[in-house]
């Protein structure tokens, strides 16, 4: 029997570089309530959310994720030909293939990066961290790219008042590569697929291009809506704020680190009463930052933890070295925590 000859990867990985993008347009709650009979004042209460980011036509998917990268790369302190991969989480790149991945590795000048996209939802960076985690560690590649973008004003219903003012559009990435001591801890992650039911599209694009409009949702002006994204929100925060602070707390646990020992906590920015439920059930101390990108930039989805986290180091609130908590969380119902060092 033939041997395989062992690989040979770094012995631990971390983040190296983060970067963010976020569209020009900035979009109130006042554009909101055009189209659903809501207030201000409910927004802001029930989700934390002031403004968000709509993207313009030419700020594609792939756009944003190249001006996301080049910052990260940059960051990193590496070329884009060192990068041996490029892990896209997204769900708003409209066309089944090729991935998405690809054209951003070869604009972004990679030397013929693997590249390709991942579908996790709300909890796709985390996968992607993950995977990017594994492939410096096996020695598959030396850097991998992690890209989380989205564009969900495309599946946005702007009549449905339960979604209309939670989404935003965005482009959030890190560079992972090779560390001498542990920096990115052990992914706690999983699904639920019996609530996937809770987050989906409203109608398949099979049915939506089948013909038969009996049963599509129609639009004020009497025209069939665009599949869009809904939720049952009460179901959804309850299982986020009870269950998802228990893989918190199991990420710590298998970092073996205890919440005195954060530095700042980053959360999927959801919603500011789920992040703050979780602050309160988690026990988190007061010098721990929290992350509450979510006020200005909306529920970017798989964008949500990386641009959180170039914020809070662009603005000074988290610093290089930090031990923070990261977990995702969403459509699936699928989720991924675990502890990172800083960039």
């Amino acid at each position: 029997m033939a041997k395989i000859k062992p690989s040979k990867g770094a012995p631990y990985a971390r983040i190296l570089g983060v970067g963010g993008y976020r569209p020009t347009r900035v979009v109130p709650n006042e554009v909101i309530l055009e189209t659903i009979d809501s207030s201000d004042e409910w927004i802001r209460s029930r989700s934390g959310i002031e403004t968000r980011h709509w993207a313009s036509p030419e700020e594609t998917v792939a756009a944003m994720s190249v001006e996301a990268s080049g910052k990260a790369i940059a960051d990193a302190g590496i070329e884009a030909a060192q990068i041996g991969a490029v892990v896209v989480s997204t769900v708003s790149h409209f066309s089944q293939t090729p991935a998405i991945a690809t054209e951003i590795a070869d604009r972004l000048g990679t030397d013929k990066a693997a590249a390709f996209d991942i579908s996790a939802g709300c909890a796709g960076f985390g996968y992607g961290l993950t995977l990017a985690k594994g492939m410096v560690v096996e020695g598959s590649a030396e850097y991998v790219l992690v890209i989380g973008v989205e564009r969900l004003s495309d599946l946005t219903d702007l009549e449905d008042r339960a979604t209309a003012f939670l989404f935003g559009d965005g482009a959030g990435a890190v560079v992972v590569g090779p560390a001498k001591e542990p920096a990115i801890g052990p992914t706690v992650w999983g699904s639920e697929g019996d609530k996937s039911q809770t987050i989906k599209q409203t109608v398949s694009w099979d049915r939506f291009r089948s013909g038969d409009v009996s049963g599509l949702p129609v639009a004020a002006d009497g025209t069939i809506k665009f599949p869009a994204i809904t939720q049952e929100g009460q179901a959804v925060f309850r299982w986020a704020v009870f269950e998802m602070a228990k893989v918190a707390q199991q990420a710590l646990d298998a970092a073996g680190i205890t919440a005195d020992d954060l530095d700042v906590f980053i959360p999927h920015q959801a919603n500011v009463r789920i992040i703050d439920s979780m602050v309160k059930t988690l026990k988190l101390p007061e010098h721990v930052t929290v992350a509450r990108d979510i006020r200005t930039t909306g529920n970017t989805s798989a964008a949500s933890i990386p641009l959180a986290m170039e914020r809070l180091l662009a603005t000074g609130e988290a610093k290089s070295g930090d031990t923070a908590l990261v977990i995702g969380f969403g459509a699936g119902l699928v989720y991924a925590a675990t502890v990172v060092t800083l960039p």
